[in-house]
């Protein structure tokens, strides 16, 4: 994740709705390692490592940020809104962290999910009787809903890589290339709008059946069915999108569930409104897909929430039933895997406004053929 040219005001704004969800949860302190929740908080993109950096926010008062001494200059412009607790290769951060907080007995400390467990078991050997507990129902609250600035990231980098696809279904055969080859076609697309940090799945033929096939040499072919799920980043933020195409002309059965994915991912869109369960969501695309006779083949929840991280919360599948929220920002892929045969799964971003959901990818969803 790159730095933004987010305002310091900002994240100030977001330390205090953070100290209010503690507050509101009983948490005395709130503890941040180098992940995509530190991001959020500070705008910093620390280095993960075996050294700790740590953000603690106490439920009132100004936060402090663990730091080795060699890290220290990357975060010094941060200082208007967090005290910074500088260590040395020589001591112990896990003692300073002891100090920050004082006395522990009694104290209920939050941990972020992305916090290292060995950093985890050094404090709490050196933060005697504290409660320990996830930070999770904290952050999440937090994170969910974006804001305009992130709902603008999210809707740039989406537009971005649907016009690398674009330039992609354009850009000559794939027939006779590898899986990673033609995965590297497509990423250099998007790095040529200046994304980074991408990721992809190519899965061809019937390797397009196994939804989280590990790209490799094989050669696509034609009247092969291909599934690209792929994104890259922009200031931090994700596109995450799936596209299948096939190489040559299809047949009846590869039309027919081609057509009742597109069903499905657009019922999931109509359903989208502010208070409706997440669950819902996936039972409306699954009610698609089992009516057409297909239940078995749809192996996996309609979609999961995007932001810093490609998997976040809210999570669209059965037995969530937290309700929507406006400014939630998740993925519409419902999919149809015959084993041996061939797959196909179609996924949009969407962002749940007041008045229902907005695609923000606009790739085509027409049936493609790439010869």
């Amino acid at each position: 994740m790159a730095s933004t040219g987010t305002s310091i005001s900002v994240y100030a704004d977001r330390i205090k709705r953070a100290q209010a969800e503690m507050a509101a949860q009983g948490i005395d302190f709130l503890l941040v390692g180098a992940s995509s929740d530190l991001f959020y908080l500070l705008g910093f993109n620390a280095h993960l490592s075996e050294r700790l950096n740590l953000l603690i926010i106490p439920r009132e008062g100004r936060p402090s940020y663990v730091v080795p001494v060699l890290e220290s200059p990357l975060v010094r412009e941060k200082k208007e809104i967090i005290d910074l607790a500088i260590w040395t290769e020589t001591e112990s951060p896990s003692e300073l962290v002891a100090k920050i907080i004082g006395n522990a007995s009694g104290k209920q400390l939050a941990v972020a999910d992305q916090l290292w467990s060995v950093f985890l078991i050094r404090m709490q050997s050196a933060v005697p009787g504290a409660s320990w507990t996830s930070a999770n129902d904290v952050l999440r609250a937090l994170r969910m809903q974006k804001d305009d600035y992130e709902i603008d990231r999210l809707t740039e980098v989406s537009r971005l890589t649907d016009e690398a696809w674009h330039e992609f279904i354009e850009g000559g055969p794939i027939s006779g290339l590898t899986e990673t080859e033609t995965m590297e076609r497509l990423q250099s697309f998007m790095a040529k709008r200046g994304l980074r940090g991408g990721f992809g799945i190519c899965a061809s033929g019937p390797n397009s059946a196994s939804p989280h096939h590990h790209t490799g040499d094989r050669v696509l072919q034609h009247g092969d069915a291909v599934i690209f799920d792929w994104g890259a980043t922009l200031d931090g933020y994700h596109s995450d999108i799936t596209r299948t195409v096939h190489i040559g002309e299809p047949g009846e059965e590869y039309r027919k569930v081609y057509d009742i994915v597109m069903q499905a991912n657009q019922a999931t869109l109509d359903a989208v409104t502010p208070g409706v369960p997440c669950e819902d969501l996936d039972k409306v695309a699954r009610k698609v897909i089992t009516d057409a006779g297909y239940g078995p083949q749809f192996l996996h929840r309609v979609g999961h929430g995007l932001g810093l991280d490609v998997h976040e919360e809210p999570y669209l599948v059965g037995g969530n039933t937290m309700p929507l929220a406006e400014g939630m920002v998740f993925s519409d892929e419902p999919g149809i895997y015959i084993e041996g045969k061939f797959g196909v799964r179609i996924e949009d971003a969407v962002v749940c406004t007041a008045t229902g959901g907005i695609r923000i990818n606009h790739a085509t969803r027409a049936i493609t053929i790439m010869d």
